[in-house]
C-alpha cells in the first residue's frame, strides 16, 4: 500500500478529529479511510490515534508523525509543484491564518482575489486573535503583526502599524484635549481585552516619553471582547479607546475618530507575511504571497508615513 497515501490519509484524519469527515475531505469511504489508517498503523506497530464512539484524538507519538508527515508531504508538493516549472499555474489547497479584524480587513479580499485569479486553488482561513504554528496547525500562510520570534519560519516584512490612542472630536470637544497620558485619570475610557489591547492582562496601557516607559493603570468605565466594539463606541463620542492604527483607518479617514498623544506612542509593530520554509519554492504559496504582499503594501493605514499623526 502507498505509504505516501497514507500519510495523506492519517493527516486528514488527524486534522478532522474524525474518520468521517476526513473521508469527506479526501472523498473516500470511512471504511476505506479507517482500513487505510490502520494498515498504518500496523505497519509501524505504534498506535497514532485513540478512538472512542465521540471522538479521535492523536498520541503522543502520533504528534511527531503528525509533524513529520506533514512535513514530508508539503516537501513532496513542492517538489512535484517546482519540477513543472516556475510558471506552473497554482492548483490545490492553501491554509491561511491571520489576526481576525485585520484578516477581514485586508487578508479576504487578496484570498478572493486569488481564488478568481487561480481557478484550481482551494483556500482554507483561520482569522483569530492568538498566535498560531504554522507547523503544528498544518497551515501554509500567516500574517503577523509584532516583533517576530527566531524560527524556521520565513518572513516578509509588508508594512507596520502603530498603537493609537483615539477619540471622536465631539468627544474632546466636551471633554478637553490632553497633554499627557496621566490625564487619562480624568477621562472616560473604553477597554477592549482582546489581544494586545488588553490592559487587565498588561497591567495597564504602555506609553514613552522620550524613550521611558509610562505605565497608567486604566479603570474603564466601558470593558467590552472585541476591537470594533470598542472603536464604534468610541466613535459615537462616548470616550477613549486604544487600538492599532489600521483598525479605525476608515475612522481617521473620515474625520469620526482622532488620533490624539502620539508623542507618547509604543514603538511602531511591524506586519509580516510568513510562511514554512522548504527546499522548494510552491508556486501557490508564491504566488499568494506575491499578490498578498502588494496588496498590504499598496495600503496606505499599513504604511507609517500615510498614517495621520493626530
Amino acid at each position: 500500500m502507498d505509504r505516501l497515501r497514507q500519510m495523506q490519509v492519517f493527516v486528514a484524519v488527524a486534522e478532522e478529529e474524525g474518520f468521517a469527515a476526513a473521508a469527506r475531505r479526501l472523498r473516500m469511504s470511512p471504511p476505506a479511510v479507517t482500513r487505510m489508517v490502520a494498515a498504518l498503523e500496523e505497519s509501524l506497530g505504534v498506535k497514532l490515534l485513540n478512538r472512542t464512539t465521540r471522538y479521535v484524538r492523536v498520541t503522543d507519538a502520533g504528534l511527531r508523525y503528525l509533524e513529520d508527515c506533514r512535513r514530508i508531504l508539503a516537501d513532496v508538493e513542492a517538489a512535484d509543484e517546482a519540477v513543472t516549472g516556475v510558471n506552473a499555474e497554482p492548483r490545490g489547497h492553501l491554509t491561511i491564518t491571520a489576526p481576525l479584524l485585520f484578516g477581514r480587513m485586508y487578508v479576504m479580499p487578496g484570498v478572493l482575489e486569488y481564488l478568481n485569479r487561480y481557478p484550481e486553488m482551494t483556500v482554507d482561513t483561520l482569522l483569530l486573535d492568538r498566535v498560531v504554528n504554522l507547523i503544528e496547525e498544518g497551515l501554509d500562510v500567516g500574517i503577523r503583526i509584532g516583533q517576530l520570534p527566531d524560527s524556521s519560519m520565513r518572513a516578509l516584512r509588508v508594512g507596520a502599524v502603530r498603537k493609537v490612542l483615539v477619540a471622536s472630536p465631539a468627544y474632546l470637544e466636551r471633554e478637553g484635549a490632553l497633554q499627557s497620558p496621566q490625564e487619562l485619570s480624568q477621562h472616560t475610557l473604553i477597554a477592549s481585552q482582546a489581544g494586545s489591547m488588553s490592559a487587565t492582562a498588561s497591567g495597564g496601557w504602555r506609553f514613552y516619553d522620550q524613550g521611558r516607559e509610562i505605565q497608567i493603570p486604566i479603570q474603564a468605565r466601558l470593558n467590552v471582547t472585541t476591537n470594533d466594539s470598542a472603536i464604534e463606541a468610541a466613535a459615537s463620542g462616548f470616550g477613549i479607546t486604544r487600538v492599532l492604527s489600521y483598525q479605525v483607518a476608515p475612522f481617521l479617514a473620515d474625520g469620526r475618530l482622532q488620533i490624539i498623544l502620539p508623542e507618547y506612542e509604543p514603538s511602531p509593530q511591524p506586519i509580516h507575511i510568513v510562511h514554512r520554509e522548504g527546499r522548494y519554492s510552491s508556486a501557490k504559496v508564491r504566488a499568494f504571497i506575491d499578490l498578498l504582499a502588494q496588496r498590504l503594501r499598496d495600503e496606505g493605514s499599513l504604511q507609517l508615513d500615510s498614517i495621520p499623526s493626530g
